[in-house]
């Protein structure tokens, strides 16, 4: 069961944060909301199993333990108009709060905090580790060797985009769609470093991870669909497209020593001898 949450976890906790950002409209509550569904999954799940739509169990609890935390930490009658206003907003399958506005132009929700991550008060080594920590998968060990900085400075600057964000309300500034080429570049980068680490590995007992080889090319493929015309877009997904189909290659039986895979061909001289 372990193998299979942590399977789970791998697939599922990106997209499950970026659901729960666009729904609070605040980083740290989703990211808190999201480990502690995981960590009643792990409770749970050894004894009932794991259910049909393991991502949507996920959200879905994510979404409660706010609302109770909300709850808990209300002390002013503000807060508590906040956490009944997310009950009923999300609650409601008409609902349309104001950080659905981008589903118009970003319809999938990882990608679409992607972009949201890649915000210009940021510097651009801040944008690409914060959408690879909280949409990516990747734990900062593994974002810090794409880097090839420290793991701790990695986690300060990481620690310093989210409060900047913060500070400045950035989850309620919506990107325009003559935006979006702005932010592109941060964006097309850690979806080649997501890839990359799932090209090999930095940890593990595989050299690579098919989880985040699948999840790259997915969001590839979505940006390639709402950007067609951006050639950086269409030339990664290619790339990542011919690495993934040599992939087998790289960790099948290496041919016996005793097989000549290339034979030169013979020259006549000319008095008739070989060569």
């Amino acid at each position: 069961m372990t193998s299979a949450l942590d399977e789970v976890f791998r697939r599922e906790v990106g997209r499950c944060t970026a659901t729960l950002i666009r729904v609070l409209g605040d980083i740290d509550l989703a990211e808190d909301a999201v480990a502690e569904a995981f960590a009643i999954a792990a409770d749970k799940w050894p004894r009932t199993g794991i259910p049909p739509n393991p991502g949507g169990w996920i959200t879905t609890t994510a979404r409660y333990r706010a609302i109770d935390r909300l709850r808990r930490e209300s002390t002013r009658s503000e807060r508590q108009r906040d956490s009944h206003r997310l009950h009923i907003d999300t609650m409601d399958p008409d609902h349309d709060p104001e950080l659905d506005n981008f589903v118009d132009v970003v319809s999938d929700d990882q990608l679409r905090l992607m972009f949201l991550c890649a915000h210009p008060d940021l510097g651009a080594d801040a944008q690409v580790a914060l959408i690879l920590r909280l949409l990516g998968g990747l734990e900062t060990g593994e974002i810090a060797k794409a880097f090839v900085i420290p793991e701790t400075t990695m986690a300060q600057r990481i620690v310093r985009a989210k409060r900047k964000l913060h500070d400045n309300h950035a989850y309620y500034r919506i990107p325009r769609s003559a935006e979006l080429p702005d932010r592109l570049h941060a964006v097309l980068v850690a979806i080649y470093l997501i890839y990359t680490e799932s090209h090999s590995a930095t940890s593990g007992q595989v050299l690579t991870r098919t989880d985040l080889s699948i999840e790259a090319i997915r969001l590839g493929r979505t940006l390639v669909n709402l950007m067609p015309n951006e050639p950086e877009a269409v030339g990664l997904l290619a790339l990542m497209l011919l690495t993934e189909s040599r992939r087998p290659s790289r960790t099948a039986p290496a041919p016996l020593p005793t097989e000549r895979w290339f034979v030169s061909p013979t020259r006549t001289a000319g008095d008739g001898t070989e060569q």
